[in-house]
């Protein structure tokens, strides 16, 4: 099986082709993506990795996708092409948090909480507990306060923090919690995840599937009400 993973979710993105044999997986190429041009590059990039390992879109056998919290522009733009590319060549999809995508890049068993910066003085996080490099999610993801976070690990500490970003890391340490700082999850990841997901039954609803934002868009926050 072919797998193709992309990653829009934040500053800098990636797409990843890797090769499913049963259960192991061979990374055959993962390439960046620079921020801010997602639009432009995302679908010449996939088709010069094909084209470079000598493929077509319809020897995809799975699409990754990484689907938030993240960018809405970003989110918006992977989503779009994942739908374009799976309703064409009819690939299944598996959607991937990114949240969860840190748990489990953070390699540890247990309780786990991922915290990721959400711009606007706020942050999204969800906890899972990680069995067997499995995350099962403790709660539903949140979208919450600097001060709302700190609030809720004096409460409930769990035994790991985690978060790519290295100033909401820095924060949190000048806060007075341990926290580790990951390498932000990639394709690559994502690819590997799904991979996971698909060999245990799950499938997106293609025609259902959609960005997960956390929070509401520019548009639905300001957007001013219609009267009679």
């Amino acid at each position: 099986m072919l797998i193709l993973g992309m990653d829009t979710s934040g500053r800098q993105g990636s797409v990843a082709l890797l090769r499913a044999e049963g259960e192991e997986l061979r990374t055959l190429e993962l390439m960046p993506l620079p921020g801010g041009q997602y639009s432009e590059l995302l679908v010449p990039t996939i088709a010069e990795l094909l084209i470079r390992h000598g493929f077509e879109k319809n020897d995809i056998g799975l699409i990754a996708v990484a689907s938030g919290p993240g960018s809405f522009t970003g989110l918006r733009i992977a989503i779009a092409t994942v739908k374009g590319v799976s309703e064409a060549f009819t690939i299944p999809v598996v959607a991937v948090s990114v949240l969860e995508a840190v748990a489990v890049a953070s390699g540890v068993q247990g309780r786990v909480l991922s915290v990721l910066d959400a711009q606007r003085s706020e942050v999204f996080y969800a906890e899972f507990n990680v069995v067997s490099a499995e995350p099962v999610p403790v709660n539903r993801e949140f979208i919450a306060s600097f001060s709302d976070l700190t609030a809720f690990l004096s409460a409930e500490q769990p035994a790991k923090i985690f978060t790519p970003d290295p100033t909401l890391a820095e924060r949190l340490q000048e806060a007075g919690f341990p926290v580790e700082l990951l390498t932000r999850p990639t394709a690559e990841t994502y690819a590997r995840i799904a991979h996971r997901k698909f060999l245990a039954g799950v499938r997106a609803d293609v025609a259902a599937l959609d960005a997960n934002y956390v929070r509401r868009s520019d548009a639905e926050i300001f957007v001013t009400p219609k009267i009679g």
